[in-house]
């Protein structure tokens, strides 16, 4: 199991887009189709007041909802993926 774990819909052009940014970077993820994990989706759902907020990401505890490439870039930095 990555340290980056990705919870999304594949339809979600923000999920999409954070995805190909962690390929750029050539960082490895977990990513789970909230569409199809229903308690994924429960979960999403607790960490955003109730909302599936997409992508909302889990980066070595840390969890992130549908951020920036600059703010995802920042808490890589900060946890030690990113140099």
């Amino acid at each position: 199991m990555a340290a980056i774990k990705i919870y999304g819909a594949n339809w979600c052009p923000a999920t999409r887009a954070t995805i190909a940014h962690l390929k750029l970077l050539k960082l490895p993820y977990d990513y789970v189709d909230i569409d199809h994990d229903r308690e994924a989706a429960a979960w999403v759902a607790s960490q955003n007041d109730g909302k599936e907020r997409k992508p909302t990401l889990d980066v070595a505890g840390e969890v992130l909802t549908a951020p920036s490439d600059e703010e995802l870039d920042e808490i890589l930095q900060e946890k030690g993926f990113l140099s």
